[in-house]
């Protein structure tokens, strides 16, 4: 009964898809929902896409195991971004009127940066998709293993996964994004509540738990080691709060507002709302340890991802039918929300600012088609990759965001709020942040006290500012009056 539930609900979330593909009459339409939504809508886009399977399976599995020390990206990078993103960028995201980020690029530094940039951030959504499509598998998994299936692997079930959400991201594009986006919001945070004073019922009530995890020292929210592991604290944190400002689901889910003031808010709101209830997982998980100690042997498991199925397998064993429907349907509500934005920003940016870059004129349906193909075929790599991948769901994600950090920071930053910045600096501090980044990352691995994306954003850094203060070899003469420094900056 449990599986036919779960079954119904994506059912649903189809039908939801193909009511949103009438809504979508251009790639205005599919990529940014023509610039429309309302305050609640855009609120609960910005919520529901951040709060995804790492925050409800990893990231709380990771806090009940190590602490908050071991999780400074998820919530509190990702929460700060929102607020960055709310304070500094908004308004500025909004008033260009543009279809993705990578035209940004385009407009302040001409065609080869945009096309650098857009590959570059379109690539990190590999990590982010994987990390919703192995939830999903892992879900399924569960489902299949309590009802007896045992064909239904993790692996059959990142198939079965990937195939939904293809079906109604591709569909119904930010139309469908934003209106399951608000009913899967609404399931997250009434479900997740009823479970939480469930299983704080079990285990004493809330002050037993969270009596436990300050003597145990989960609450202790800084490293106790030495230099390496405050790098690799700081870098956890810097990779989320300032590596996912540079991403087309940010300035997505901003520009398909109805109105700048709708933009603001509503990436403040949803910010806001995410950090708060992102604790709520945290205290489920942890109180799984309370309830039954057995769940700490997870922890010791050769496959790290086997901790992520803590919260489910408490939940399918110590709580009644109409509990588990309950927490099910939050936890894949949660898993699509995000699973969608993740196909759809780079989808938009490979399409608007990769294809349409290398051909003048593309009539809006075959955009549209493009668009569809693409979210298709990138659906198809982020599989493999899931199916390949052993790390934890809260991992894939911070490996996603190493690399815009190390690449795509620096000229969107710089572009805004420095006027000397120019298209040869901007191209330097590509090159040389996404080198300096795969170098270390790949050739030295941990080996290095500092981590791979600290080390690619200094460099990202040094090649702007050299590159825009010597002579200007590499330049692009195809901007317009209108694109250079003068209109950005200040304004």
């Amino acid at each position: 009964m449990l599986t036919i539930a779960v079954l119904l609900y994506l059912a649903l979330t189809i039908g939801i898809g193909l009511y949103a593909s009438r809504l979508v009459g251009d790639s205005k339409d599919f990529m940014i929902a023509g610039r429309s939504l309302p305050l609640y809508m855009n609120f609960t886009c910005v919520f529901a896409t951040w709060f995804g399977a790492e925050t409800v399976l990893s990231v709380s599995a990771t806090f009940a195991n190590e602490g908050l020390s071991a999780i400074p990206g998820d919530p509190f990078g990702f929460s700060v971004c929102l607020v960055l993103v709310a304070i500094l960028f908004a308004k500025y995201f909004y008033r260009l009127n543009l279809l993705t980020i990578g035209d940004y690029y385009r407009l302040r530094y001409g065609k080869r940066v945009e096309i650098l940039t857009s590959a570059v951030i379109a690539f990190s959504y590999l990590g982010w998709a994987a990390a919703q499509f192995t939830a999903f598998g892992l879900v399924l998994s569960v489902l299949g293993k309590s009802a007896g299936a045992t064909w239904m692997t993790l692996k059959v079930g990142i198939v079965v996964g990937a195939v939904v959400v293809v079906i109604y991201t591709a569909l119904g594009g930010m139309w469908s994004v934003a209106l399951t986006d608000m009913i899967q919001t609404v399931v997250i945070v009434i479900g997740l509540l009823i479970v939480a004073f469930l299983v704080a019922n079990l285990a004493g009530g809330f002050t037993p738990v969270f009596e436990s995890a300050r003597h145990a020292g989960k609450l202790q929210l800084f490293p106790q080691g030495g230099t390496r592991e405050w790098f690799a604290y700081v870098a956890g944190f810097l990779t989320a709060a300032l590596g996912s400002i540079p991403q087309q689901d940010v300035f997505q889910r901003v520009t398909s507002a109805k109105d700048e003031r709708t933009a603001v808010r509503g990436t403040l709101l949803g910010g806001s709302f995410y950090f708060v209830f992102a604790f709520v997982p945290m205290f489920i998980a942890y109180a799984a340890t309370v309830i039954d100690p057995a769940f700490m042997e997870r922890f010791a498991s050769d496959d790290e991802r086997e901790i992520q199925r803590t919260l489910p397998d408490l939940v399918l064993t110590t709580m009644p039918f109409w509990a588990q429907a309950i927490f099910m349907g939050a936890l894949v509500s949660a898993i699509l929300s995000t699973a969608s934005g993740t196909l759809l920003a780079p989808a938009n940016l490979l399409v608007e600012n990769v294809l349409r870059s290398s051909r003048r004129k593309l009539s809006e349906k075959s955009i549209l088609l493009s668009l569809r193909i693409v979210v298709v075929l990138f659906a198809i790599i982020v599989t493999v990759q899931a199916i390949a991948s052993s790390k934890t769901m809260y991992e894939m994600v911070q490996a996603a965001y190493s690399i815009v950090l190390a690449g795509a920071l620096v000229p969107l930053v710089f572009g805004i709020y420095w006027k000397q910045a120019t298209t040869q600096g901007a191209l330097m501090a590509i090159v040389l942040g996404v080198m300096v980044w795969a170098v270390m990352c790949f050739g030295f691995g941990d080996e290095f006290i500092v981590p791979s994306q600290l080390c690619g954003l200094a460099a990202s850094v040094l090649g702007m500012i050299i590159g825009s203060i010597a002579p200007q070899w590499v330049s692009d003469k195809q901007l317009q009056p209108a694109a250079r420094a003068e209109s950005f900056v200040g304004n």
